[in-house]
């Protein structure tokens, strides 16, 4: 794990909608016109920045789901030892303990409650009756939509309203074999780069 950012990585991590993107795009402009490195040095500078970015993401979501598992079982192994626990007051005829740290420890009796479940045995019957929901399947219409005769029969009946979605133009970065002198010509080219 790579424990110092890059000086674009942390410009990158500011950015956010809410603030200014004057010196992040200033800050690519110098690195775009620094002759004094090769162009693959540039290019593999912004574009290991931005991976290193995305690894973040990919750790954080690989963090995140093991921690929805772990509060899960932690949740499910909280109510079995307060239930484990119960049985055994039941078990012992205590209904309470007090402690000198915590006020005491209560036994909650067990209760039960009753719902009613309903399934409809006869649906034509029920629907007869007056107990009945309609609407229009608005995907079948979207599929149908496509067809000229079928637009030609709801189109009294339906509005389409275009809307229009742009997607602003993104850097994708491309990986390749890498080789190992490469990488210290790019290394060196990050400390020098972290130390102006």
């Amino acid at each position: 794990m790579k424990l110092v950012n890059y000086t674009l990585q942390t410009q990158i991590e500011l950015l956010s909608e809410m603030k200014s993107t004057k010196f992040f795009t200033e800050y690519i402009q110098t690195i775009l016109e620094d002759t004094s490195k090769p162009y693959y040095q540039r290019a593999d500078y912004i574009g290991l920045s931005i991976n290193e970015i995305k690894t973040k993401i990919d750790f954080l979501s690989k963090d995140i789901s093991e921690l929805q598992t772990l509060k899960k079982n932690l949740n499910s192994a909280l109510e079995i030892a307060k239930e484990l626990t119960a049985k055994i007051f039941v078990e012992n005829g205590i209904d309470r303990i007090d402690g000198s740290i915590l006020s005491s420890l209560t036994l909650a009796k067990a209760t039960s409650k009753t719902k009613e479940l309903v399934s409809i045995t006869d649906a034509n019957a029920v629907m007869g009756l007056g107990y009945v929901k309609f609407e229009p399947d608005l995907e079948a219409v979207i599929e149908s939509i496509t067809s000229k005769d079928e637009l030609e029969k709801l189109k009294e009946f339906i509005e389409i309203t275009p809307i229009t979605i742009s997607t602003p133009a993104k850097i994708k970065v491309n990986a390749k074999k890498s080789s190992s002198s490469s990488i210290s010509e790019t290394d060196e080219f990050l400390i020098t780069q972290e130390a102006a």
